[in-house]
């Protein structure tokens, strides 16, 4: 699967080339998305020589395969926050977001990059989802939001209720990431793809562990989705969740709606248009669920096919791709120096669902950290300790964890591999000498590899849509051959 981003323009690193081992520089940021790249930019126009360091290439993971929404009205978002934080905290989070979607759409602005201003609107189809919608009205107004009731009436389905904030934006994402590639190398950054960092010390400056070599840095950025390190144990107090979106030309006597659209009730549906090849697409996303505990990925997919053939009928599935997204246990997004690490490490996390704009947000707050600046609501939102409902929420969450590892190990246990390979496109797990294996058929080659996550010990699950191995802990996913696709994991799943 790609997605129509991916598809109409990959991300072109020509100065793409070995990271040469034993080499220092002034920051190394981890992960080439729209944090990292952003980061990495911003430390470039101060001076500094940046490298950095893709696992993958450029756009693979969370940005090349975003809705690419950039919107200061975020679902049920503000109102969960308000739930769960101060109003400090809540405030902080919105003007945050405001100064990173300026910047965003002002660098696309002066680089000639195309955006198209949209309302945004986020809905409910129940009485339910109605009063999800009236607590983020009230939200959204207590920080500012020009927000008022809409009637959503572009959408071929009735709806219970709308919430609109206009001049909001859209984005093709791995536009927005060649335009920063472009500015990274013409300011004397590199991007090195293909690199995984599976460490970093503690010392100064920091000693960086990757699978092409050591280098240093006086500063290391970790801007994955999952952060590689443990360290600030983020892993154990966030949701690795899975979602899915799939483009579509429609009939020509049918129109794109040209808002952007969210609605509340589960399964949400998310809809925006997209121009691409000279045409007006349309892109539904929605049926998210938690990594590794979907029964069919690939029926997932099915479903949101037909939820939209239903309400746009004769609609033809151009493309069809998934995306990786961690929710905190407050709707909060982690970033800022990452702790016990001799104060030159830094961590950006946790942006649920909302990366365009605080993605842009964490790299704004850790530049101006590491240049000596200066953004009360970065410290606001870096400073702030754990909330009750944060907490309770992270202990309901890993009681849920260590549940999930018991019975998963219990049914590997008491279930044999089968001798037979698995058909085409399918994956199992059994028992081989006592321990979980996992055997899978992808593109006819069967394989057999270790189920257990080098992470945390989890039983991986088959991902029939992707054809992965998925992690229901903490959510790292691996290719049919055992290779880490995303972490925390660091390492592969060892072939057996």
């Amino acid at each position: 699967m790609s997605s129509l981003w991916l598809d109409t323009q990959s991300v072109r690193n020509p100065a793409r080339g070995p990271l040469p081992p034993g080499s220092h520089w002034d920051s190394v940021v981890v992960g080439a998305g729209l944090t990292g790249l952003t980061t990495a930019v911003l430390l470039a126009r101060s001076g500094q020589q940046v490298a950095v360091v893709e696992a993958r290439r450029v756009g693979a993971v969370a940005t090349g395969n975003t809705t690419g929404k950039v919107s200061l009205l975020q679902g049920g978002n503000l109102s969960a926050i308000r739930s769960a934080r101060s109003a400090e905290v809540l405030q902080a989070y919105v003007d945050g977001n405001r100064e990173a979607q300026s910047w965003l759409l002002r660098y696309l602005h002066e680089r000639g990059v195309e955006y198209q201003r949209r309302p945004a609107y986020v809905y409910a189809d129940s009485s339910a989802g109605l009063g999800t919608l009236e607590d983020e009205l009230e939200a959204c107004r207590e920080v500012g939001l020009d927000v008022h009731w809409a009637d959503a009436a572009e959408l071929p389905y009735p709806v219970a209720g709308a919430v609109e904030l206009a001049d909001q934006a859209q984005i093709h994402p791995t536009a927005v990431l060649q335009s920063l590639t472009d500015e990274l190398l013409e300011r004397g950054g590199l991007i090195f793809e293909g690199i995984r960092v599976v460490g970093a010390g503690s010392g100064q400056p920091v000693a960086v562990k990757t699978s092409a070599g050591d280098v240093t840095a006086d500063h290391l950025v970790l801007a994955t989705g999952a952060p590689v390190l443990d360290r600030g144990g983020h892993f154990a107090r966030m949701k690795g969740l899975r979602s899915y979106a799939q483009a579509y030309r429609l009939p020509r006597n049918m129109s794109v709606p040209q808002g952007m659209y969210l609605g509340l009730d589960t399964p949400g549906r998310s809809l925006r248009s997209a121009p691409a090849y000279g045409e007006e697409f349309l892109v539904v996303g929605g049926n998210g669920h938690e990594v590794g505990r979907a029964g069919s990925h690939a029926e997932a997919q099915r479903d949101l096919e037909r939820w939209t053939l239903e309400h746009f009928p004769g609609a033809e599935r151009t493309h069809a791709w998934s995306a990786q997204d961690y929710r905190p246990a407050d709707s909060v997004p982690y970033f800022g120096l990452l702790p016990h690490c001799g104060g030159s490490i830094y961590v950006a996390t946790g942006f649920n669902k909302w990366g365009m704009t605080n993605g842009v947000a964490a790299a704004l707050a850790i530049t101006a950290q590491i240049l000596g600046g200066h953004m009360p609501w970065a410290e606001t939102l870096s400073g702030r300790s754990p909330s009750v409902r944060g907490l309770l929420t992270g202990v309901k969450d890993n009681t849920s964890v260590g549940a999930r590892m018991t019975r998963d190990w219990v049914q590997a246990e008491l279930k044999p591999l089968s001798e037979e390979s698995p058909a085409e496109g399918e994956g199992v797990v059994g028992r081989v000498r006592g321990r979980p294996v996992g055997v899978s058929t992808v593109n006819g080659v069967t394989r057999r590899i270790s189920a257990v996550c080098p992470h945390m010990g989890g039983v991986v699950t088959w991902n029939d849509a992707e054809c992965s191995w998925d992690c229901p802990l903490h959510a790292s996913r691996f290719a049919a051959d055992g290779e880490v696709l995303e972490g925390p994991a660091v390492e592969n799943l060892e072939p057996k």
